[in-house]
Protein backbone atom coordinates (compact mmCIF):
# COMPACT_ATOMS: atom_id res chain seq x y z
CA UNK A 1 0.00 0.00 0.00
CA UNK A 2 1.35 3.43 -0.97
CA UNK A 3 2.22 5.65 2.00
CA UNK A 4 0.31 8.93 2.18
CA UNK A 5 2.08 12.20 2.95
CA UNK A 6 1.15 15.78 3.81
CA UNK A 7 3.85 18.47 3.83
CA UNK A 8 3.87 21.41 6.24
CA UNK A 9 4.85 24.67 4.51
CA UNK A 10 4.56 25.92 0.94
CA UNK A 11 7.88 27.67 0.39
CA UNK A 12 10.80 26.61 -1.74
CA UNK A 13 12.00 23.97 0.71
CA UNK A 14 8.63 22.21 0.66
CA UNK A 15 8.70 22.17 -3.13
CA UNK A 16 11.97 20.22 -3.16
CA UNK A 17 10.74 17.93 -0.37
CA UNK A 18 7.66 17.18 -2.46
CA UNK A 19 9.83 16.10 -5.40
CA UNK A 20 11.86 13.81 -3.15
CA UNK A 21 8.64 12.36 -1.71
CA UNK A 22 7.23 11.59 -5.16
CA UNK A 23 10.47 9.95 -6.30
CA UNK A 24 10.42 7.91 -3.10
CA UNK A 25 6.97 6.51 -3.84
CA UNK A 26 4.75 8.57 -1.52
CA UNK A 27 1.22 9.61 -2.42
CA UNK A 28 1.36 13.36 -1.78
CA UNK A 29 -2.03 14.57 -0.56
CA UNK A 30 -1.14 18.25 -0.33
CA UNK A 31 0.31 21.03 1.78
CA UNK A 32 -0.57 22.87 5.00
CA UNK A 33 0.47 26.47 5.58
CA UNK A 34 -0.89 29.28 7.73
CA UNK A 35 -0.84 31.55 4.68
CA UNK A 36 -2.45 30.45 1.45
CA UNK A 37 0.22 31.04 -1.22
CA UNK A 38 -0.53 33.23 -4.23
CA UNK A 39 1.03 30.62 -6.51
CA UNK A 40 0.68 27.19 -4.82
CA UNK A 41 2.80 24.28 -6.04
CA UNK A 42 0.27 21.66 -4.99
CA UNK A 43 -3.06 21.16 -3.27
CA UNK A 44 -3.51 23.64 -0.41
CA UNK A 45 -5.20 21.91 2.54
CA UNK A 46 -5.50 24.86 4.91
CA UNK A 47 -3.75 26.28 8.01
CA UNK A 48 -1.37 24.11 10.02
CA UNK A 49 -3.11 24.38 13.39
CA UNK A 50 -6.64 23.87 12.06
CA UNK A 51 -6.04 20.54 10.34
CA UNK A 52 -7.83 17.49 11.86
CA UNK A 53 -4.72 15.37 12.44
CA UNK A 54 -6.66 12.84 14.53
CA UNK A 55 -8.65 11.89 11.42
CA UNK A 56 -5.48 11.13 9.42
CA UNK A 57 -3.67 8.51 11.50
CA UNK A 58 -2.87 6.62 8.29
CA UNK A 59 -0.98 9.64 6.93
CA UNK A 60 2.60 10.72 7.56
CA UNK A 61 3.66 14.36 7.79
CA UNK A 62 6.81 16.20 6.83
CA UNK A 63 7.84 19.66 8.04
CA UNK A 64 9.08 21.33 4.87
CA UNK A 65 10.29 24.57 6.47
CA UNK A 66 13.84 25.78 5.87
CA UNK A 67 14.31 27.81 9.06
CA UNK A 68 15.78 25.57 11.76
CA UNK A 69 14.09 27.39 14.64
CA UNK A 70 10.67 27.49 12.97
CA UNK A 71 10.97 23.85 11.92
CA UNK A 72 11.70 22.90 15.54
CA UNK A 73 8.73 24.87 16.83
CA UNK A 74 6.27 23.45 14.29
CA UNK A 75 7.56 19.88 14.70
CA UNK A 76 7.16 20.17 18.47
CA UNK A 77 3.53 21.24 18.15
CA UNK A 78 2.77 18.41 15.74
CA UNK A 79 4.54 15.83 17.90
CA UNK A 80 2.29 16.87 20.80
CA UNK A 81 -0.67 15.97 18.58
CA UNK A 82 0.74 12.50 17.93
CA UNK A 83 1.57 12.82 14.23
CA UNK A 84 3.98 10.44 12.50
CA UNK A 85 6.87 12.15 10.72
CA UNK A 86 8.18 10.89 7.40
CA UNK A 87 11.91 10.64 6.71
CA UNK A 88 12.56 11.54 3.06
CA UNK A 89 15.68 10.18 1.34
CA UNK A 90 16.10 10.84 -2.36
CA UNK A 91 16.73 7.65 -4.36
CA UNK A 92 19.96 9.17 -5.73
CA UNK A 93 21.49 9.55 -2.25
CA UNK A 94 24.21 7.10 -1.18
CA UNK A 95 24.19 5.78 2.40
CA UNK A 96 27.07 3.80 3.85
CA UNK A 97 26.88 0.93 6.31
CA UNK A 98 25.76 1.71 9.83
CA UNK A 99 24.28 5.11 8.96
CA UNK A 100 21.45 6.23 11.26
CA UNK A 101 18.94 8.91 10.23
CA UNK A 102 16.35 10.44 12.55
CA UNK A 103 12.67 10.94 11.82
CA UNK A 104 11.57 13.96 9.83
CA UNK A 105 14.95 14.39 8.13
CA UNK A 106 15.33 15.23 4.43
CA UNK A 107 18.25 13.87 2.40
CA UNK A 108 18.23 15.64 -0.95
CA UNK A 109 19.51 14.51 -4.37
CA UNK A 110 23.20 13.71 -4.70
CA UNK A 111 23.96 13.46 -0.98
CA UNK A 112 26.51 10.97 0.32
CA UNK A 113 26.55 9.81 3.94
CA UNK A 114 29.42 7.48 4.74
CA UNK A 115 29.79 4.65 7.24
CA UNK A 116 28.59 4.96 10.83
CA UNK A 117 27.48 8.59 10.63
CA UNK A 118 24.48 9.66 12.69
CA UNK A 119 22.01 12.24 11.42
CA UNK A 120 19.49 13.64 13.92
CA UNK A 121 15.79 14.39 13.69
CA UNK A 122 14.34 17.04 11.37
CA UNK A 123 17.71 17.67 9.71
CA UNK A 124 18.14 19.08 6.20
CA UNK A 125 20.94 17.60 4.13
CA UNK A 126 20.68 19.79 1.08
CA UNK A 127 21.64 19.03 -2.52
CA UNK A 128 24.97 17.19 -2.97
CA UNK A 129 26.08 17.60 0.65
CA UNK A 130 28.61 14.98 1.74
CA UNK A 131 29.05 13.57 5.23
CA UNK A 132 32.06 11.34 5.74
CA UNK A 133 32.49 8.47 8.21
CA UNK A 134 31.59 8.75 11.89
CA UNK A 135 30.08 12.23 11.72
CA UNK A 136 27.28 13.38 14.03
CA UNK A 137 24.76 15.98 12.84
CA UNK A 138 22.46 17.27 15.57
CA UNK A 139 18.68 17.67 15.48
CA UNK A 140 17.24 20.51 13.36
CA UNK A 141 20.58 21.29 11.73
CA UNK A 142 20.86 22.30 8.06
CA UNK A 143 23.77 21.49 5.76
CA UNK A 144 23.33 23.67 2.67
CA UNK A 145 24.03 22.55 -0.92
CA UNK A 146 27.58 21.41 -1.51
CA UNK A 147 28.66 21.30 2.13
CA UNK A 148 31.44 18.78 2.82
CA UNK A 149 32.13 17.25 6.23
CA UNK A 150 35.32 15.22 6.64
CA UNK A 151 35.48 12.25 8.99
CA UNK A 152 34.28 12.39 12.61
CA UNK A 153 32.93 15.95 12.43
CA UNK A 154 30.25 16.97 14.92
CA UNK A 155 27.57 19.54 14.09
CA UNK A 156 25.42 20.85 16.93
CA UNK A 157 21.64 21.07 17.03
CA UNK A 158 19.99 23.93 15.11
CA UNK A 159 23.26 24.87 13.38
CA UNK A 160 23.23 26.12 9.79
CA UNK A 161 26.24 25.44 7.57
CA UNK A 162 26.21 27.68 4.50
CA UNK A 163 26.43 26.67 0.87
CA UNK A 164 29.79 25.24 -0.22
CA UNK A 165 31.39 25.26 3.24
CA UNK A 166 33.93 22.59 4.18
CA UNK A 167 34.82 21.20 7.61
CA UNK A 168 38.05 19.27 8.21
CA UNK A 169 38.19 16.01 10.14
CA UNK A 170 37.28 15.81 13.86
CA UNK A 171 36.21 19.46 14.11
CA UNK A 172 33.28 20.20 16.41
CA UNK A 173 30.77 22.96 15.63
CA UNK A 174 28.47 23.93 18.48
CA UNK A 175 24.71 24.30 18.67
CA UNK A 176 22.83 27.18 17.03
CA UNK A 177 25.93 28.29 15.14
CA UNK A 178 25.95 29.79 11.64
CA UNK A 179 28.79 28.96 9.25
CA UNK A 180 29.08 31.27 6.27
CA UNK A 181 28.94 30.25 2.63
CA UNK A 182 32.24 28.93 1.31
CA UNK A 183 33.87 28.84 4.74
CA UNK A 184 36.71 26.46 5.54
CA UNK A 185 36.31 25.32 9.14
CA UNK A 186 39.66 24.09 10.48
CA UNK A 187 39.15 24.52 14.23
CA UNK A 188 36.31 24.03 16.70
CA UNK A 189 33.48 26.59 16.69
CA UNK A 190 31.50 27.25 19.90
CA UNK A 191 27.74 27.47 20.41
CA UNK A 192 25.71 30.52 19.34
CA UNK A 193 28.21 32.25 17.04
CA UNK A 194 28.59 33.12 13.36
CA UNK A 195 31.88 32.15 11.68
CA UNK A 196 32.92 33.04 8.12
CA UNK A 197 35.97 32.98 5.88
CA UNK A 198 38.97 30.86 4.94
CA UNK A 199 39.90 29.76 7.51
CA UNK A 200 36.61 30.38 9.31
CA UNK A 201 36.75 32.91 12.14
CA UNK A 202 34.05 33.93 14.61
CA UNK A 203 32.71 37.39 13.71
CA UNK A 204 29.78 37.73 16.12
CA UNK A 205 27.67 36.16 18.83
CA UNK A 206 24.17 35.23 17.70
CA UNK A 207 21.41 36.89 19.70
Amino acid sequence: MTAKLIIIGMGGHSKVAADVARRSGYELLGFLDNREPAVPHGAYLGPVDDFPYEEHRDTQFFVGIGSNAVRQKVAGRLAARGVEFATLIDPSAILGSGVMIGSGTLVMPGCIINADSRIGQQVILNTAATVDHDCVVGDYAHLSPGVHLAGAVQIGALTHVGIGASVIQTVQIGARAVIGAGAAVVRNIPDDVTAVGVPAKVIKTNS
